[in-house]
C-alpha cells in the first residue's frame, strides 16, 4: 500500500508507516499533477498540510484513494463531506499541534507589546547610527501580566494558549459558539497542577473588555472582525491572528491601526495566501510568520506519528 505524503512527512511518521508495511512517498507533486501521480502510483492515501488541496476533482478521478489525511487542525482545503459520500475516510490530527499554535500567539503578543517587529527592521538599518533615537522610539512596551487576553475560539488551542496566559498572570475570557466551559489543567514540576475552570462569554465581551484579542476559529464565510468589531474594541488593543486567513478585515484593520485604534497586529495567516497584500506586509505595526503555527519539531513528529497510527488502525480493523 502507497502513502503520498504530498506535503511532507516527519521521519517518526515515516518509520511508523513503514513499520506498518507502507510504503511512503514524499515526492513534492504539483497540485495539477496529482491526479495522474495517485493513478499511476495506485496510491491508497494522500496526505497533506495546508498546501495541496484535495478537492472533488480528485476524489472522483482517483479511484485507488482510501484515505485523505491532513496534518493539523483545519481541513478547508480538503473537501471532507463529498469525500466521505463516496466511503473515502478523511483523518486529521487536532490535538497535535496545540501546543505549537499557542506559543507562536505569546511570540506574537510579545514582539507587539516591545516593538520587535519594527526594532529588527530599524535595527540592522540605524542600530550604528541612530541607537540613541531607537532607543527612544522603542522605550514605551508594554507588559502582559496584569492585563486582559480575549480569547476567541475556546477549543484545543484556545484552551492551550489560556494555559500559557495564566501562567503569565494574565486575566482570561473566552468566546465560543460551541463550548460553554471548559476545564483547563495546568501542569507544573514534579507532578504537581491545577485545574482551572473557564466559562465562556458572548463575543462582545471580548471586543469590549480585552486588553489583547486572538483568535482560533476555522475558516468561515465573511470577516469575524471587520469596522463594526474594531470600533467595540479598547484603544491600543493588540490583535493575533494564527487561526485562518479572511476571518479578520485586512482593510479594516490597516485602518484601525493608522487610527491608533489597534496598538499592533500579529499575523501568521492572510487573505491573500500565499501572495500577502504589500500594505500588510511593510506595515510597521504587523508582526508577520509565513502560516508557521504548527511548524516545530516536536508538533510535526506529533502529527506524523499520530497520522501513521489511524491509518495503520484503519487497515488492520479493515474498515478500508
Amino acid at each position: 500500500m502507497k502513502v503520498l505524503a504530498n506535503d511532507g512527512i516527519s521521519k517518526s511518521g515515516i518509520i511508523a508507516l513503514e513499520k506498518g508495511g507502507f510504503e511512503v512517498i514524499t515526492t513534492k507533486v504539483a497540485q495539477e499533477q496529482v491526479v495522474n501521480y495517485i493513478n499511476t502510483h495506485q496510491v491508497s492515501v494522500i496526505l497533506v498540510r495546508s498546501a495541496t488541496k484535495v478537492r472533488q476533482d480528485i476524489i472522483d478521478n482517483c479511484p485507488s484513494i482510501k484515505i485523505i489525511g491532513r496534518g493539523g487542525v483545519g481541513m478547508d482545503n480538503i473537501d471532507v463531506d463529498y469525500a466521505r459520500s463516496k466511503g473515502i475516510h478523511v483523518i486529521n490530527t487536532p490535538a497535535s499541534s496545540s501546543e505549537s499554535v499557542a506559543e507562536l500567539v505569546f511570540a506574537h503578543l510579545f514582539t507587539g507589546a516591545r516593538f520587535l517587529q519594527d526594532a529588527n527592521r530599524n535595527m540592522p538599518l540605524e542600530g550604528d547610527t541612530n541607537f540613541n533615537g531607537l532607543k527612544k522610539a522603542y522605550a514605551n512596551g508594554i507588559e502582559l501580566r496584569g492585563k486582559t487576553l480575549g480569547i476567541i475560539g475556546f477549543g484545543r488551542i484556545g484552551q492551550a494558549v489560556a494555559k500559557i496566559a495564566v501562567g503569565l498572570g494574565m486575566k482570561v475570557i473566552a468566546a465560543d459558539k460551541f463550548v460553554d466551559k471548559a476545564e483547563v489543567k495546568v501542569v507544573f514540576y514534579n507532578g504537581q497542577f491545577i485545574n482551572m475552570e473557564f466559562e465562556t462569554e458572548p463575543i462582545d465581551n471580548i471586543f469590549k473588555h480585552s486588553d489583547f484579542i486572538t483568535i482560533h476559529v476555522p475558516s468561515q464565510k465573511g470577516y469575524l472582525i471587520g469596522k463594526e468589531e474594531f470600533a467595540m474594541m479598547k484603544d491600543n488593543v493588540g490583535i493575533v491572528n494564527c487561526a485562518r486567513g479572511g476571518v479578520i478585515d485586512e482593510v479594516a484593520l490597516i485602518e484601525a491601526l493608522d487610527a491608533k485604534k489597534v496598538l499592533f497586529a500579529g499575523l501568521d495567516v492572510f487573505e491573500n495566501e500565499p501572495t500577502p497584500e504589500i500594505k500588510i506586509l511593510m506595515h510597521p505595526k504587523i508582526s508577520l510568520t509565513p502560516h508557521i503555527g504548527a511548524a516545530t519539531l516536536e508538533a510535526q513528529d506529533r502529527i506524523g506519528t499520530e497520522l501513521a497510527e489511524q491509518i495503520i488502525s484503519l487497515f488492520k480493523t479493515e474498515k478500508v
